[in-house]
């Protein structure tokens, strides 16, 4: 008690002295101190422009116990090189989650067009637990990576026993970390960012997992949103196990569409000459497969496999080359490794990269991606997704029983979606998901055959975000639209709301080219 009367005779004599500042003062020493930092700018790398700067601030592990422990926050910039037409701050998330997004500013410093690049410093960041913003990590071995497999009722067993494995390494690796990682709090670190840069708004460009980060700053601070771009969407209402599940409702239109296209190629391809006999080729191939595992060059490609790559399919051009190689291997048996045929591996990197965008380097794991320059990806992801909502079942034969359901009701990719994950092994969220309430004049965009952020899923973040406007791709494959390769039709109207701050007068639909003759 003795230690405490000098603390509490400080306190006293600051709550009698509260009423004697000025207005201006008084909210100053109401502010935390995290959110009265000024960034200590440095040079990022020798090898990087002297433009591109970095800085490190700190953020409470836990918000509600700002006193305790803190993390890095890792940021960035460059400046707009026009001070005369600035207008504050774009910050960016590529998605994820999981992704560093500490290096972005030096790319879009070349890609954003002139009228726009102007009025902004470019600000990227680390999301915490991610790169170089006090990166966390699971301890995961090669075999505990992913988001789990297909479901059959004699490995289930297995499937439960790796999903109760991921979360117990997670637990004691980061445990005290972890349920930390989540959406609300990674929205707060971006408040304090604004604060930290004195800017009274932000704006942001926010792709996939970064609409959803976008969107829920946009109910946490409305008053602190400027221009946001929400490119490649994610539906608030289906956070976190509906965005797996949404890849294996979807998947089938796409492959649908696919077959429609296979056979009107059936010349070129040799699959089918109709939509049905396409869809027989691929499934004959699947059990084939199964039974008998196509190899080349070592590479073994199960039935299993090949359904677990829905994405493919968002791709007819790339699907149809994978499928008709893997045809003629499984009648003709492998090439030599000298040969004309074409690489597996490259056939369905390219077929990945035909949909995939700036969001999501790591395409192979449909919504996951690779950490920065530290820590693991998984570990975020896992922590984000388990612990941003409590909507996970906890009963490991609920999870079988939706599995068998989506296998026969969504045969491409359903029990992959719907099979057990570590979330059911999860400690419960810190706190609910963050309702979408309050009026958000934000501008959505999606390209119609997003394979990671289906259209489906894009139309429901527009519908939640009262207020919002939505661009529309027509014929849009990859995931990403605004500053893809080749330019997307919206690119327009983005630009347009970056440069004015005017959202369009109505939902805007384009038509982008065929991505192939």
């Amino acid at each position: 008690m003795k230690r405490l009367a000098p603390l509490l005779a400080t306190v006293g004599l600051i709550a009698t002295s509260v009423p004697l500042l000025t207005a201006p003062q008084a909210a100053a020493a109401q502010t935390p101190g995290y959110m009265r930092q000024q960034p200590d700018w440095h040079r990022c790398s020798p090898e990087q422009p002297v433009t591109y700067e970095c800085a490190t601030l700190k953020v409470p592990l836990d918000y509600q116990h700002p006193q305790g422990r803190m993390l890095d926050l890792a940021i960035s910039r460059i400046k707009t090189e026009n001070p005369g037409k600035r207008r504050g701050v774009l910050l960016f998330n590529p998605g994820g989650p999981g992704v560093s997004a500490l290096f972005r500013p030096v790319g879009l410093n070349t890609s954003i067009p002139k009228d726009v690049r102007d009025q902004y410093d470019l600000i990227g960041f680390d999301p915490r637990g991610v790169g170089k913003s006090s990166p966390i990590s699971c301890g995961l071995n090669a075999d505990e990576g992913g988001l789990g497999g297909p479901y059959r009722p004699e490995t289930f067993p297995s499937d439960v026993a790796w999903a109760r494995s991921v979360a117990d390494k997670c637990r004691e690796k980061s445990g005290d970390v972890i349920p930390h990682i989540t959406t609300r709090n990674t929205a707060r670190d971006l408040d304090v960012i604004r604060a930290a840069l004195g800017e009274r708004k932000i704006s942001y460009l926010g792709y996939s997992y970064g609409t959803y980060l976008g969107a829920v700053y946009s109910q946490m601070f409305p008053q602190r949103t400027d221009r946001f771009v929400l490119d490649s969407g994610v539906d608030p209402q289906r956070v976190w196990r509906g965005m797996i599940q949404v890849w294996a409702t979807e998947a089938e239109p796409a492959f649908a569409r696919w077959t429609r296209w296979a056979a009107e190629r059936s010349d070129r391809y040799g699959l089918g000459t109709t939509p049905e006999a396409v869809s027989a080729t691929f499934w004959d191939l699947v059990a084939r497969a199964d039974r008998d595992p196509i190899i080349q060059d070592g590479q073994k490609v199960t039935g299993d496999y090949l359904r677990s790559e829905p994405s493919l399919f968002f791709s007819p051009y790339g699907a149809s080359a994978v499928i008709k190689h893997l045809k003629s291997l499984a009648e003709n048996g492998p090439k030599p490794a000298d040969g004309d045929a074409p690489d597996l591996k490259q056939l369905l990197a390219e077929a990945r990269a035909s949909g995939a965008n700036v969001s999501e380097p790591n395409a192979a794991v449909p919504g996951a991606a690779a950490a920065g320059s530290g820590g693991d990806g998984m570990a975020v992801y896992w922590s984000v997704v388990c612990g941003d909502t409590d909507a996970w079942p906890r009963d490991p034969d609920q999870y079988a029983r939706d599995a068998a359901r989506d296998k026969a009701k969504y045969p491409l990719y359903g029990d992959f979606a719907s099979n057990i994950k570590p979330c059911a092994f999860w400690q419960r969220p810190v706190e609910p998901a963050t309702p979408m309430k309050t009026r958000a004049n934000v501008l959505t965009v999606q390209n119609e055959w997003d394979s990671q952020t289906p259209l489906v899923s894009g139309q429901g973040l527009h519908k939640a975000l009262k207020g919002s406007r939505m661009v529309l791709a027509l014929g849009g494959e990859k995931h990403g639209v605004y500053l893809s390769d080749p330019a997307s039709c919206a690119d327009v109207t983005v630009n347009k709301y970056l440069a004015t701050g005017r959202l369009p007068a109505a939902d805007v639909t384009c038509q982008d080219p065929p991505p192939f003759p």
